[in-house]
């Protein structure tokens, strides 16, 4: 993911991360990757299009949440780098912080097509309409006449031209997960993060308050107008799965805007606010508390704000942390 047309992509200071996510970590670390003995071919979809990997040797990762993903496999000695944009949190602050530093920083600006033939990338795993672009000039197919491989968020897949796909968010996670698996022969480990991933969300969900779901307003940017979280997002997941309910769930898009008016309407009880880099939480909180639009909501009233940190609300490993937070804070809220 990454600093797109969209305002989201902003980013703050990254959590240390649960103990679980320690955990998984450590275990990631130390995770051997199975040589390719086979025909050196593995068919995965890279959205909805089947498309067939030699094994990486030198992937470079667009973003925390694919680097995430990466680190969380144990594949450190197969990426060769990182591009993390200057609004991005540093990487010394993420659970994987011993990974990054065994890797290279390739740049501290947007995805291009000359940061990656220069590093010699033989893959390139990112978001579709973030790192890679039609605008900027590096898509899966460009990378494909390099001989570059290239692997796209299943979450973002929603609106790729050709070969879409409609997965909820926590589900794209998974596959991710369970496709880069396959790539790089790492299946096993794959299904054991999975599988630690699922049993973390069904102890939330398992806990969620009873009754109405909590009406919750996620707030990332904008004065004039607001953007928000539609659908097709992981904190649709985070808010559903932990017992409330996204104000605009109905929404069928990922990361749009929405008007004040229809926000005064939906009267949220809770607002998350997404914190990252040029934009910190606590600037949009005392927008927020002034602004005559949201002054009077019921969430503004009685300073119900949560804060989500901007890797805690892409897709990656770390949306399952921001769960975990925002269950316990809705538990302390005694609705």
């Amino acid at each position: 993911m990454s600093m797109t047309p969209l305002p989201f992509r902003g980013r703050r200071r990254a959590a240390l991360g649960t103990a679980v996510a320690a955990t998984l970590l450590l275990t990631g670390c130390g995770a051997k990757v199975e040589q390719d003995t086979a025909a050196g071919k593995a068919t995965v979809n890279r959205c909805g299009e089947p498309v067939r990997y030699t094994l990486p040797k030198r992937t470079v990762a667009y973003e925390g949440g694919s680097a995430d993903k990466l680190f969380a496999l144990g594949l450190t000695k197969h990426v060769h780098g990182y591009v993390m944009p200057p609004a991005n949190p540093p990487v010394t602050e993420s659970p994987w912080a011993s990974e990054y530093a065994k890797v290279k920083m390739l740049s501290d600006d947007l995805l291009n097509k000359e940061v990656v033939v220069a590093a010699k990338a033989d893959l390139v795993v990112a978001g579709w309409n973030s790192g890679f672009s039609d605008r900027r000039g590096i898509t899966p197919q460009i990378l494909d006449k390099l001989g570059i491989q290239s692997f796209m968020h299943t979450e973002s897949c929603f609106n790729y031209p050709g070969h879409p796909e409609r997965v909820t968010p926590f589900e794209a996670l998974y596959t991710d997960l369970e496709r880069l698996g396959k790539i790089f022969r790492v299946e096993s480990r794959a299904a054991e993060v999975v599988a630690g991933l699922k049993k973390r969300v069904q102890d939330v969900r398992a806990r969620a308050p009873k009754g109405e779901p909590v009406p919750v307003f996620l707030y990332d940017s904008g004065t004039d107008q607001p953007f928000t979280a539609g659908r097709q997002v992981p904190p649709t997941d985070i808010i559903a799965s932990a017992g409330g309910r996204n104000v605009f769930d109905g929404l069928d898009q990922r990361w749009t805007q929405v008007t004040w008016e229809a926000v005064t309407r939906s009267a949220p009880e809770v607002i998350i606010i997404l914190d990252y880099g040029d934009q910190p939480a606590k600037k949009k909180i005392d927008f927020l508390k002034t602004s005559p639009h949201t002054r009077d909501l019921p969430a503004v009233r009685e300073d119900n704000f949560f804060v989500l940190d901007y890797n805690e609300g892409i897709s990656g490993p770390r949306v399952i942390d921001g769960l975990e937070k925002f269950a316990k804070y809705l538990h302390t809220l005694g609705r």
